[in-house]
């Protein structure tokens, strides 16, 4: 899904890490803008499967086929979709 929406992936460093390659000369710190894009697109599919996950049935995994559980993601992705359009009136 990332990458047909031409997200790359990213890993954010740990704290420790960070600290550790302040110690070491030369090393850079900050990855660039690049990098920032990068965290914003994962950060925005990170909080869509929060959402998603707010649905009890998709959380669980409860439904016996792989159908019924894919169809349950997209009514759920629709309705948080249409969310905002239908409060606005």
């Amino acid at each position: 899904m990332a990458r047909e929406r031409g997200i790359a992936t990213t890993i954010p460093e740990r704290d420790d890490q960070i600290a550790h390659r302040r110690k070491r000369p030369g090393r850079p710190i900050d990855f660039g803008d690049e990098q920032r894009q990068r965290y914003r697109g994962r950060n925005v599919i990170e909080r869509c499967f929060n959402k998603l996950k707010q649905w009890p049935g998709l959380a669980m995994r409860s439904d016996k086929t792989a159908r019924t559980h894919h169809s349950g993601q997209c009514l759920a992705a629709t309705l948080h979709w249409v969310q905002p359009f239908s409060n606005s009136a």
